[in-house]
Parts: structure tokens; C-alpha cells; sequence
């Protein structure tokens, strides 16, 4: 599928915010809004994680946005411990919106992250009420997650069984009480080395029925 792709900034809570964004040259199937792990960690926009969500998201059809964090790369700010970075997603979110505003109300909201992006992004869930949910390997624990909202059509969580940094059990503690499945992939530690092709095969097999 044939993609446009530009780099661009918005104004967010803190300072101007770095964005890329990718259009499908299709009608779009919604807005994907992707969130990078632990800027104090070398967390960014361009971690391969991050890579395959937003390619993978441009090939289901999804207008799909990735950024980086206050204070990471060229946005502006500094590392707020997840408070400020919750009102980046929001800021994100809300521009890229309006930028399609034509029919941005149709458009289903997908919220995607990874490690610290991923529990990032359950927060945002209970401001933004997103129709998809993609997290890979989230830290619910570190950041105190909350459960995905009831109103969320499909939450799609994905760990490696073999993560040391993100616990599979702890993963587990916080998905059991709100009878969350996981989709574990076997020999996967957290950057998914080796198993990035894997992970876009579960997320095209997990959402194309659904959109």
C-alpha cells in the first residue's frame, strides 16, 4: 500500500511536540496515535518497535501518527514522569483530529504504544475512550495502569515471554482482575529481537477482520 508520509510539529502542553505522520493513499480506516518507551531509557520516536506499530498501522489503513515525548529529540520540555506525558498524547491526538477533521468523527481512534508508551497510552484511554488498543509489553506496573476501559472495542496486549524489564507475571496480575487475554510470543524478551516480523503478522492477523 502506498503511503504519504511528512515530519512536522504541533504545539503541545510543554512546547512544541515532533511528529510523523503516515496517510494511506485509501480511505482511511481510522487514526492510529503511537507512543515510545522510556525517554530516560533512549526512548524515541524512531525505536524499532515504534517502526514496526506505525508501518503496520499504515498497511491496515489507519492515518497513523508517532511522536516524540517532551523533551526527546526536537520537542520541547522535559520528562514530566508520565503526568505531562499523558497531555502529549492527548495534544497529539486532538491535532491530528482536527488536521482531518472532514471526517475525523467517523474514524475509529486507535491509541498503540510500547513499554513506557504502552501504559502511557491506558491513561490517555480513559480521557481519549479509543475504539482499538495496541500494547506491546506495557510497564502497567511502574506507571500504576489503569484497565482498559470498558468501552474499547479490541484490546490487542503482546508480551514476550522471555522479557526481563516487563514481567510476564506482573503483566499478568494487572490483566487477570479484568480477565484481559495477552498474546505471548515465545522467545521474545523486550525489544523483540528477531521477532519484529512476528509481532506485525499478530497485529494484521489480530485487527483486519475487525476493520
Amino acid at each position: 500500500m502506498l503511503t504519504v508520509t511528512q515530519k512536522f510539529f504541533i504545539g503541545g502542553p510543554a512546547g512544541k511536540l515532533e511528529v510523523i505522520l503516515g496517510e494511506p493513499e485509501s480511505i482511511p480506516k481510522g487514526i492510529a496515535i503511537i507512543a515510545h518507551p522510556h525517554p530516560l531509557h533512549g526512548g524515541t520516536m524512531d525505536n524499532k518497535v515504534i517502526h514496526t506499530l506505525f508501518t503496520t498501522l499504515l498497511a491496515l489503513g489507519f492515518i497513523t501518527a508517532k511522536f516524540n515525548f517532551r523533551g526527546v529529540g526536537k520537542s520541547e520540555g522535559a520528562f514530566d514522569h508520565g503526568i505531562g506525558e499523558i497531555k502529549d498524547v492527548t495534544a497529539v491526538t486532538q491535532t491530528i483530529r482536527n488536521q482531518f477533521h472532514a471526517h475525523s468523527a467517523d474514524l475509529p481512534l486507535l491509541l498503540a504504544g510500547f513499554s513506557f508508551g504502552g501504559a502511557i497510552q491506558l491513561h490517555a484511554a480513559e480521557q481519549l475512550a479509543p475504539e482499538f488498543l495496541i500494547l506491546v509489553a506495557p510497564s502497567v506496573v511502574n506507571l500504576n495502569a489503569p484497565a482498559v476501559p470498558e468501552t474499547t472495542k479490541l484490546a490487542l496486549i503482546i508480551q514476550g515471554d522471555q522479557d526481563d524489564i516487563v514481567i510476564p507475571g506482573d503483566l499478568l496480575a494487572w490483566a487477570t482482575p479484568q480477565s484481559q487475554p495477552i498474546i505471548f510470543i515465545p522467545g521474545a524478551e523486550h525489544f523483540f529481537h528477531g521477532k519484529l516480523a512476528l509481532l506485525k503478522q499478530v497485529i494484521l492477523q489480530s485487527f483486519s477482520p475487525q476493520i
